[in-house]
């Protein structure tokens, strides 16, 4: 199992690779700032979509962040 430490350095390493880092600081701090409530953001801000949907559709944002480089 992953420490804590780790898997924000994950998600932090993610954020900068989709974001860039000014973006990724960016969003960072609107949740900080907005008082963001993850639960709430996954019960509502989510697409209704079925899971091979959303499955399909993160493998064809993956592909073409690999097509650009």
């Amino acid at each position: 199992m992953r420490t804590d430490a780790e898997i924000r350095r994950t998600g932090l390493d993610a954020l900068v690779k989709a974001l860039g880092p000014v973006e990724a600081e960016r969003f960072i701090a609107s949740i900080s700032r907005d008082r963001f409530d993850y639960t709430e953001w996954r019960q509502h801000g989510l697409p209704r979509a079925d899971l091979s949907v959303l499955s399909a559709q993160a493998e064809n944002f993956s592909r073409s962040l690999t097509d650009g480089a």
